[in-house]
């Protein structure tokens, strides 16, 4: 009953406060992934002024996105140790002076350390914790809260492309990165909205009063788990590799990085293709506030159609139905000169990216469960930076060779299809047949591989259960991960990650 009193305890609220943590993370959401791909409406201002070819000046954007990647295990680490709120003030500084020190830049190299190095991390220290911090507001509304973030995504590319190309038109590149700057300074705002939500954090099985005078000492000094004194609490790892071992984050991992690979480029090569095309360049740039229209309608509604009971379940099967449609749309697209077929191609790569969009952290939040959602989190995204930094700029080298853009879509197209089909494949021979098959002694049913080696480190054992006994029954759901797989076992059970420590 104790535990059970600790669980109900620590639920998230699915609301209240969690409405406005939804607000903050909708536009950290949109800065993160609007802004690198609005960037590239002032590459040709900077290919003129630098005397650089397209694949040099795609560098910006792909070295941004690599930052918002590639430094997941960093944001996971400063989470753990200081919070998520102080981490995202001090990522929105960084972002916005990034910005403004790239508009005295005379040098590619001094737009690659500023708008791409330095916004890049300030970008991947607000989008990490926000994602952290939502997955601890909402649990039964996790799916349709998951989506209404992703749109802010295509709410602020719709936005931020016209902007910048007016702000190209009446102040130059210099003038458009120095104001573009300020803008960004709204993430120390989000940054702010963030605070812990009330209750009791998670703790391990078989915690008790007296396990945890350190953490009681915390809580009521505000501080968080690395600041709590060292007595009378475990230690915790600040970022749980252990998790990779978990055969469903596998397939995940592997499914991301084929996908990242080709899911941007259309995207970042969409106003060049065009402008090249003949469109005229408020016409071009109009075409990314299409994709972003449509994803701003087909977010959400994706995340509502995920969260209904009968396909919450097989959330990872709709992801790669997702990747599918993106990949074949690509391929279908290819040949679209005209701007009525470039308008018809960005109508269906919006509904698919937008339903991508809506998935990507769902499934891995259910794959892996919240407790260690941070930390796969974080390994994610390094992987995917990894792809990030060989696709676009790929893309770019074989623009510049080619003068052709008709290959580089059947080249995304199809590594974004065969990771959807990857996903699908995987989901079903490895993940399913693994929890049909019987499992083994000391094992519960449906549980991952990492689970079973972490339950070992439990100081508490579980007493004998009867074959027919409910408590034998029960089978953790979707979006539960194990009760605290980031702490060492120590002299005896410690407090799991309290509250103020996100």
């Amino acid at each position: 009953m104790a535990a059970d009193e600790h669980r109900r305890g620590a639920d998230p609220p699915d609301g209240g406060w969690g409405w406005a943590v939804l607000g903050a993370c909708f536009v950290v959401t949109g800065f993160a992934y609007g802004f690198p791909k609005a960037v590239s409406v002032f590459f040709r201002a900077l290919m003129r002024d630098f005397g650089a070819g397209y694949s040099d000046t795609a560098w910006v954007s792909s070295i941004m996105l690599a930052m918002l990647y590639g430094t997941g295990p960093v944001s996971s680490i400063l989470v753990t140790r200081f919070g998520c709120r102080p981490v995202m003030l001090v990522g929105g500084l960084l972002a916005s002076a990034g910005m403004v020190l790239a508009s005295f830049a005379t040098r590619l190299l001094e737009l690659y350390l500023t708008a791409g190095v330095l916004t890049g991390l300030g970008l991947a220290l607000n989008f990490q914790p926000s994602l952290i911090m939502l997955g601890l507001y909402f649990d039964r509304r996790r799916p349709l809260a998951n989506g209404l973030a992703a749109a802010g995504s295509p709410v602020f590319l719709s936005a931020l492309s016209p902007l910048g190309q007016q702000l190209l038109e009446h102040f130059g590149w210099r003038g458009g990165f120095l104001l573009l700057g300020g803008l960004l300074l709204h993430c120390c705002a989000c940054g702010a909205v963030m605070r812990p939500p009330p209750g009791p954090g998670p703790r391990p099985r078989g915690d008790s009063a007296s396990d945890a005078p350190g953490e009681a000492e915390a809580d009521r000094q505000g501080l968080s788990l690395g600041q709590a004194p060292a007595r009378g609490r475990a230690r915790r790892r600040l970022l749980d590799v252990t998790v990779c071992a978990d055969r469903a984050f596998a397939v995940y991992a592997v499914t991301k990085f084929l996908m990242a690979l080709g899911l941007f480029v259309p995207a970042i090569l969409l106003v060049n293709y065009a402008k090249d095309a003949g469109v005229p360049d408020a016409d071009a740039a109009f075409l990314l506030s299409i994709v972003g229209f449509v994803d701003i309608v087909a977010r959400p509604a994706c995340g509502a159609l995920a969260g209904l009971a009968r396909l919450r379940p097989h959330v990872a099967y709709l992801f790669s139905l997702a990747l599918l449609a993106n990949g074949l749309t690509d391929l279908s697209s290819a040949r679209a000169r005209s701007y009525d077929a470039l308008v018809a191609f960005c109508v269906a790569f919006g509904l698919s990216y937008g339903m991508v969009g809506a998935l990507q952290f769902e499934v891995l939040m259910a794959a892996v469960g919240a407790h260690r959602f941070p930390s796969a989190l974080g390994l994610v995204l390094l992987i995917e930076a990894v792809a990030v930094l060989i696709g676009p700029p790929s893309a770019g080298h074989l623009v510049d060779a080619l003068k052709n853009y008709e290959i580089i879509f059947y080249l995304a197209g199809s590594e974004v299809v065969l990771a959807g089909v990857f996903m699908a494949v995987a989901t079903n021979c490895c993940l399913h047949r693994s929890q049909d098959a019987p499992p083994s002694p000391g094992t519960e049913g449906g549980a991952s591989d990492t689970e079973d080696t972490e339950a070992q480190g439990d100081s508490e054992p579980l007493p004998a259960q009867e074959p027919g006994s409910l408590e034998a029954l029960e089978v953790p759901s979707p979006g539960a991960g194990p009760l605290d797989p980031g702490v060492e076992p120590g002299p005896g059970p410690g407090p799991g990650l309290a509250p103020e420590s996100v």
